[in-house]
């Protein structure tokens, strides 16, 4: 039997705000899982390095930014692990590490419907439960996974706010503070990122 059910949420989180915190405690309070874990990963295969935060500095934010929020833990995981970072690979070294846990995938509507490209990405469903917050999608029809009896839709908050808007109102100079925990929006600031 599993001591606690684990939900990993995967991002870039560069930078992490409110939207990414809404949906993780969304999650955190109103499913069945015990935590959800921020995994924040060194980069992603699909994103282009320009404007990446190094890791350690996206990595801290995550930590400033969930220090009020028990259920609700970052993740360096995938720092250590060779690159580039499959999600399948990150779950197989986190159940050799905590036999004891069971985890499950958090994933946009959006990332759905790419999930058939992922590598191994049969494995991840057959293995995995996989939750599913919405996204406004450009699809006009739901993703062929959306009956695949591993996913589960979560009535989430729809949350349109993204990191890369944040980064460009941040070169334009514009005030993001609503939008950026205090910690995170006074940590970008002090290290006078994005400009």
């Amino acid at each position: 039997m599993f001591s606690k059910k684990i939900g990993l949420y995967f991002g870039t989180f560069n930078p992490i705000h409110i939207g990414h915190l809404t949906i993780a405690n969304h999650i955190a309070e109103f499913s069945d899982v015990d935590e959800v874990w921020l995994v924040v990963t060194p980069l992603s295969p699909f994103k282009k390095k320009s404007t990446m935060l190094p890791s350690y500095d996206r990595f801290e934010m995550a930590l400033q930014a969930t220090q009020a929020y028990e259920k609700i833990k970052p993740s360096d995981i995938e720092f250590n692990l060779p690159q580039p970072n499959y999600t399948a690979n990150t779950l197989a070294y986190l159940e050799e590490k905590h036999p004891n846990y069971s985890f499950v995938l958090i994933m946009g509507e959006d990332n759905l419907y790419s999930l058939p490209k992922w590598k191994n990405s049969e494995v991840l469903l057959n293995n995995y439960e996989i939750l599913v917050y919405p996204r406004i999608t450009i699809h006009k029809e739901k993703s062929p996974l959306a009956k695949h009896p591993s996913v589960k839709f979560i009535d989430a908050p729809i949350m349109e706010i993204s990191s890369s808007f944040i980064r460009k109102c941040i070169k334009e100079g514009k005030n993001v503070r609503p939008m950026l925990a205090p910690e995170v929006s006074a940590y970008i600031e002090k290290m006078n990122f994005y400009k």
